[in-house]
């Protein structure tokens, strides 16, 4: 992409500011994002969204925009400054739309950048488990009152473990007798669970949790936290879609607790760290407790063992039909992070006092 382009497609935008240069962005695995310096502040971050990945690009920036511009109304009480600081400002386009549609059929939108901030790849104090909580929280507080129902399914099906328990069985029908033979002792583990990993799915089904707006990408690196390490807002919200509270709080728990990359073959070394998931926990119910049911508090230790499994079972369900779907660097990568991800079940499950 050169700097005219990306200069013409930042200029699609009513920024009323002047292009002065870019960087691209190295974060994130799907879309292409830019920094755009102006020659006078804010700044801007230019993204182009992966429409191959994301079937229904207007839906999910309405998702986005229509979520965002809520919780700018609750958080009506800051300066305009400080409300910049607390949520992800979008730009409308030229066209009326917050996105513009190139000639090539890429979607573009704008937000506004937020300075003096940064992010973490992964946790290595408790401050920043138990910040990154509150963050996690408070999206979900400040959007507990927004109509789910009216948001798009940006990734139809993206936790729905029935879905997952399909895949792997289809999976099962294709496998060679080499690889499963090699699974054996996981899919076993597999089938034992199938009924404990369908409670969650099962309650939300029967209406007994509330369907409501979920972030469903809660790793640490999507957390925006100011140089003093205190969080400042959610960013990265392309997933935002009707869900449970669950998996934001599953999800988050999956990365920030393994001691270990998610396809370290020494499982000596994978561990789940329980006193990041205390303080992740605190900081999270500080901030939606009050939004919560007792009965959705009662299971978000499940949630993490959940979201866990839910891993566990897509990377063993990739390996069995043959690595057609995560980038795989050896034959048995799929299996192994899967072994992982079962490891890393077992030492929550082993410190008992994980749900204090």
């Amino acid at each position: 992409m050169t700097q005219e382009q990306l200069k013409y497609k930042f200029n699609q935008f009513n920024h009323a500011s002047t292009y002065v240069s870019h960087k691209e962005l190295a974060s994130g695995h799907i879309n292409d994002t830019y920094l755009i310096e102006t020659k006078e502040e804010p700044f801007y971050i230019l993204q182009r969204i992966n429409h191959l990945v994301f079937k229904d690009v207007p839906g999910l920036i309405s998702n986005k925009v229509s979520v965002s511009k809520h919780i700018q109304k609750k958080l009506s009480h800051l300066s305009e400054e400080e409300l910049k600081r607390s949520v992800l400002t979008f730009v409308q386009a030229k066209s009326g739309e917050y996105y513009y549609k190139d000639e090539d059929g890429d979607y573009w939108n704008v937000m506004v950048y937020i300075s003096d901030s940064n992010t973490h790849e992964i946790v290595n104090n408790v401050e920043v488990a138990y910040e990154g909580g509150k963050l996690a929280g408070e999206f979900l507080n400040l959007t507990s009152d927004f109509n789910a129902s009216i948001l798009t399914e940006v990734i139809p099906k993206f936790h729905d473990m029935s879905f997952r328990f399909w895949q792997f069985d289809e999976a099962l029908k294709v496998a060679t007798k080499e690889r499963l033979e090699q699974a054996g002792e996981y899919i076993d583990r597999v089938n034992a669970l199938k009924e404990e990993m369908h409670i969650i799915q099962n309650l939300k089904e029967s209406g007994d949790i509330k369907l409501r707006v979920t972030h469903n990408d809660t790793k640490i690196s999507n957390a925006l936290f100011d140089k003093n390490n205190k969080g400042l807002c959610m960013i990265d919200t392309d997933t935002v879609m009707p869900g449970v509270v669950h998996y934001d709080f599953g999800d988050a728990i999956r990365t920030i607790c393994n001691t270990a990359a998610e396809d370290e073959t020494n499982l000596d070394l994978v561990n789940f760290n329980v006193e990041y998931y205390k303080a992740y926990k605190k900081g999270f119910l500080e901030k939606v407790e009050s939004a919560l049911s007792p009965l959705e508090i009662k299971t978000l230790p499940l949630a993490a063992k959940t979201m866990i499994f839910i891993m566990a079972i897509r990377f063993l369900t990739d390996f069995l039909n043959g690595d057609v779907y995560y980038k795989t660097k050896y034959p048995e990568h799929n299996l192994d992070r899967s072994k992982n991800q079962f490891k890393l079940i077992d030492s929550m499950m082993a410190q008992m006092d994980v749900e204090n």
